[in-house]
């Protein structure tokens, strides 16, 4: 292996995905969003992003570029939602790359786990597309307890791999789909802090 250095200076670098053209997006934990050029050279802070808890592990985390991101421009980012009463969960937005690439427009939050605690770590998290119109969310179990201990409950999103459709619903064949208590997002339980995720890229399964 060859290490070679593209880029410094920017301040707890989290995510990142490639746009069509070779150039990153590329999140800051503190709560900001650039583009970094293939040549390493480094935008100012898009705008538009949302609000994020930014203290210890929480902050701006995952960016993932649509699949169909050449004609609708559409990414998605997970990040650590506050709340007014002081707690904050994991969530993902869905957003539009603005053309000249210096803005986020359109910006939906589609996704928020449930419940909110008061706790600053263990927020996950990584956005995978499953396939074009599906995605996975990887969560933690918020680390302190007991809310921890909810990552064995499948009432919550605590702990949890969540799989949704892009506009935020709900796949008709995840697993708890129907059930009476269960959460329907779930696609599986009892996680400690899935901060790495990608698809086989033969068998189609989430690793």
């Amino acid at each position: 292996w060859t290490t070679e250095t593209l880029a410094q200076g920017l301040e707890n670098p989290w995510g990142l995905d490639f746009l069509p053209d070779g150039a990153m997006l590329v999140t800051e934990r503190p709560g900001r969003l650039r583009v970094v050029s293939a040549a390493g050279e480094i935008s100012e802070p898009l705008s538009g992003v949302p609000e994020v808890d930014n203290r210890k592990q929480g902050g701006l985390l995952d960016v993932t570029v649509a699949p169909d991101f050449a004609t609708s421009r559409t990414i998605f980012l997970s990040f650590s939602e506050p709340h007014e009463d002081g707690t904050n969960n994991t969530a993902v937005a869905r957003a539009r790359l603005s053309d000249d690439a210096t803005a986020l427009e359109e910006v939906e939050v589609i996704f928020s786990q449930y419940p909110a605690v008061e706790s600053t770590g263990h927020f996950g998290s990584r956005v995978v597309f499953q396939d074009a119109d599906t995605i996975w969310v990887t969560m933690g179990d918020r680390q302190g307890d007991p809310v921890r201990k909810n990552a064995q409950d499948p009432t919550n999103l605590i702990g949890t791999v969540a799989r949704i459709n892009t506009d935020g619903s709900i796949p008709d064949d995840n697993p708890y789909v129907g059930h009476a208590e269960n959460a329907p997002e779930i696609w599986s339980y009892g996680h400690r802090n899935i901060q790495a995720a990608a698809v086989h890229p033969e068998t189609g399964k989430l690793w």
